[in-house]
């Protein structure tokens, strides 16, 4: 097949390259992003492979199918970017990588919070420049301390495993509770109860019309006063400017993200000689109390790896008309 790799990066073309066994697929890569006004490029492609910062909308899909697109392949898990009735009515088959390496993102929520909590960044800030000072670097034990996890899915339940090894007590809300974390400690509440037991809260749940702008100015009332929380699932289940407002009146301690709900105008790329127009990102890294990394939890070798292999297995499955588990099938409301 002639497949159009857009929003391709640097380190992707060698493993996606890698798994092409012999060259059985033409790949060419774009560093643009499929959206409106790159769309036309797909004319002589058999399929599309997409990033998150991809926009697929039915107008775009619409495209697609005129210029004879049959697969929309994303290399991500989440495909709250593309519009899969508009792909459906098209007959335009979407598939994903359910699941590339959950422990790399189970583990990098982890980071953000013993950085937060221990003020790592900050010491190490410090001791460049001559000062050992322990002057507000002052933490806290993560020991027996609640945490609440929002989405026990893969990612959820290897957060789940990470912090029962340090002794946590973990609550969880999903609506598919796991009866192997139930065995191993962990107690399902109710989302209310969530909030209000909760030292730190980190969210694993994906981004759907009822997760989006889940955690806002209600939510965050709820909260105990001073309660960390870490987004490493996708940006929009928090709204920003209601977070502002919590931090303001540090109803919310501590917030670690990987993720932004306006990331696609920022994210992976170096905007270091840009002025950032985003007010809202910018008074969120205003605040000595606030982590942002830029989307980097995925990014590990292994989950490098598991991306590019799922990708040209799916290609593979699509020519071949083999089913597979990686389909994404429009569910009609």
């Amino acid at each position: 097949m002639k497949i159009a790799i857009f929003s391709t990066k640097y380190y992707e073309r060698e493993y996606l390259d890698k798994f092409n066994v012999d060259g059985k697929h033409q790949l060419t890569y774009f560093e643009t992003p499929l959206n409106a006004e790159t769309v036309s490029v797909v004319k002589g492609f058999d399929a599309v492979s997409i990033q998150l910062t991809d926009k697929l909308d039915a107008n775009v899909i619409d495209q697609l199918a005129k210029a004879n697109i049959k697969l929309i392949d994303l290399r991500t898990a989440g495909y709250d970017n593309v519009d899969l009735e508009a792909a459906a009515k098209h007959n335009i088959k979407v598939m994903r990588v359910p699941a590339y390496s959950p422990q790399a993102i189970a583990e990098h929520a982890t980071a953000l919070i013993l950085t937060l909590d221990r003020k790592t960044h900050k010491a190490y800030n410090r001791v460049r420049e001559n000062n050992f000072s322990l002057q507000n670097l002052m933490g806290f034990n993560l020991f027996e301390k609640t945490v609440g996890v929002v989405g026990t899915g893969k990612i959820g339940t290897a957060f789940c495993q990470i912090m029962l090894g340090f002794g946590c007590n973990v609550i969880a809300n999903d609506i598919l509770p796991s009866k192997s974390l139930i065995e191993k400690g962990v107690k399902y509440v109710s989302f209310e109860k969530l909030l209000e037991q909760s030292d730190i809260i980190s969210i694993h749940c994906p981004l759907t019309p009822k997760t989006r702008h889940l955690f806002n100015n209600v939510t965050f009332s709820k909260i105990k006063k001073g309660t960390m929380i870490i987004n490493t699932s996708r940006g929009a289940i928090i709204n920003t400017k209601d977070a502002i407002k919590a931090l303001k009146n540090a109803q919310i301690g501590y917030l670690g993200i990987d993720v932004y709900e306006g990331e696609e105008n920022l994210f992976f790329k170096d905007l270091s000689d840009k002025i950032i127009k985003d007010d809202q990102i910018e008074r969120l890294m205003s605040f000595n109390n606030v982590l942002i990394t830029p989307h980097q939890s995925f990014f590990t070798k292994e989950a490098l790896y598991e991306i590019a292999r799922v990708t040209i297995s799916n290609f593979n499955s699509f020519e071949d008309k083999v089913k597979t588990e990686n389909e994404v099938v429009f569910a009609i409301p």
